[in-house]
């Protein structure tokens, strides 16, 4: 028998950007407690626990074996978390990250639209009531 299948272990698989695929085997040193942290429960990582905004965002995250240790602040409160999750929670919070980061480009580009629109109607009243000298230029 393999000394190492009695060892726990994880198989992950990672798309590398050649986009070949990889298989990555993680084992558990036995009795090792490192090699097994503490794992908090599911939960939706982008809502605050202390407030309830929908704001929270990471501030520092490193990988720790088949989990991921991230360190969390919610902008409404101030609030910091910390914690180690599964693969399958971190992904949904980078889901509704990357959702976030979408809304802010939508409402970035209504706002620079907006405010293009509002110069270029000054500019016209100002060319037809004469009010734009050479001086201007």
């Amino acid at each position: 028998m393999n000394p190492q299948s009695q060892h726990p272990h994880e198989v992950r698989r990672v798309v590398l950007p050649s986009g070949r695929t990889i298989e990555v085997v993680y084992f558990a040193e036995p009795g090792s407690e490192a090699a097994t942290p503490a794992v908090h429960e599911r939960r939706e990582l982008h809502i605050c626990p202390d407030c309830g905004s929908e704001l929270v965002h990471p501030i520092d995250w490193a990988e720790v074996g088949p989990h991921w240790h991230i360190d969390l602040r919610c902008p409404d409160c101030e609030g910091l978390h910390s914690g180690t999750w599964d693969h399958e929670t971190v992904e949904a919070f980078d889901e509704a990250l990357d959702r976030g980061t979408q809304t802010l480009v939508r409402d970035l580009r209504h706002l620079a639209r907006a405010n293009m629109e509002d110069a270029i109607e000054r500019f016209s009243l100002a060319l037809r009531v004469d009010a734009v000298l050479p001086e201007d230029f």
